[in-house]
């Protein structure tokens, strides 16, 4: 270590030595030159002083994070804080709390999704996150113009955000083979996504019943999702807790009632549809979120409070920003 400090002595200061002394004929430069030489007689010497290096080097501020896979499995570890009216929070206990966590504010919010092309696919549930998104980045006065047209029974929607340079479009797909045409035009025009939201199945379940045959269109969405790949954030919006008693007609009652949601799940996860399952869409969790509201939450028996679907967008954006090493 001396020898590198002598040899460091002598590479440095004679040759800025004999530069200082031209330099002292005017004030300026000689501050200039001074303050350059004692910067690098620093940088070049403070390996040699390791008590001096760990000074110049910040500690930490906070716990290191969990790895970005335990982070996302963590993701839905909420809490609902009150239930008039409904709020959430994190978890304040390992791991959630170690991940950071975090509600993002209209400006963060905007700048994640900076240049985005948002797509949103499926049936009222997936209309209502469209819908959550852009509550969170357009200011009131905007959101009020929007929502009569997003709303627009059974139609699709789209809006370019001239603050962020964003485009958000919803896709009215009921069924699933709605989103499988959804991913085939996506294939076809070559354009995809960076942020791909897709999820349904109450229709099927109120109109079809067959739970095998809802499965085996899974499946289909799997095999054009995975070849699609190139969208590179893909969530599946999971169908909400139903409250069988508050549904509004004797035929939703009897035919979307717990048993047969269950039979619905289980084909979403024998699909192998979802990341947990090996396949290409992370799971936005609707069903736990609502469960965790409670019926209270729920006027009709499948559509939620607003705090609901807010949950699942904060949910993905925090896994926007795990995925793309970000944070706020």
């Amino acid at each position: 270590m001396m020898v590198g400090a002598l040899a460091a002595f002598f590479v440095l200061f004679v040759p800025m030595g004999l530069a200082g002394w031209h330099l002292s004929r005017n004030k300026v430069l000689f501050f200039s030159g001074a303050l350059f030489i004692s910067l690098a007689i620093a940088v070049h010497l403070t390996p040699y002083f390791p008590s001096i290096s760990r000074l110049l080097v910040p500690l930490p501020s906070s716990p290191p994070l969990l790895s970005p896979i335990s982070c996302l499995s963590s993701l839905h570890d909420v809490v609902w804080e009150s239930q008039d009216p409904p709020s959430w929070s994190w978890s304040r206990s390992n791991p959630a709390l170690s991940c950071g966590f975090q509600k993002l504010g209209r400006s963060d919010a905007s700048d994640l999704l900076n240049g985005s092309w948002i797509l949103v696919a499926g049936d009222s549930q997936a209309r209502l996150l469209a819908l959550s998104v852009l509550s969170l980045i357009l200011d009131p006065a905007a959101m009020d113009a929007v929502r009569p047209d997003l709303f627009k029974r059974h139609s699709d929607y789209h809006i370019s955000v001239p603050e962020n340079g964003a485009d958000l479009d919803f896709i009215w797909a009921p069924y699933a083979s709605n989103l499988t045409e959804t991913l085939r035009r996506i294939e076809m025009n070559e354009r995809y996504p960076d942020v791909l939201v897709m999820g349904n199945g109450l229709w099927h379940m109120l109109h079809v019943t067959i739970a095998s045959e809802y499965g085996a269109a899974l499946r289909d969405v799997r095999r054009w999702a995975t070849a699609n790949g190139r969208s590179r954030h893909m969530f599946w919006l999971g169908m909400p807790t139903l409250v069988t008693e508050k549904l509004n007609t004797e035929e939703k009652r009897m035919k979307m009632n717990q048993t047969t949601w269950e039979v619905y799940e289980r084909e979403v996860s024998s699909s192998g549809l979802l990341r947990s399952f090996g396949g290409p869409f992370l799971l936005l969790d609707v069903g736990l979120l609502s469960r965790g509201c409670g019926s209270q939450c729920t006027v009709d028996g499948m559509h939620y409070d607003e705090a609901v679907y807010e949950a699942a967008l904060h949910i993905m954006l925090n896994a926007l920003l795990i995925e793309s090493h970000q944070r706020i």
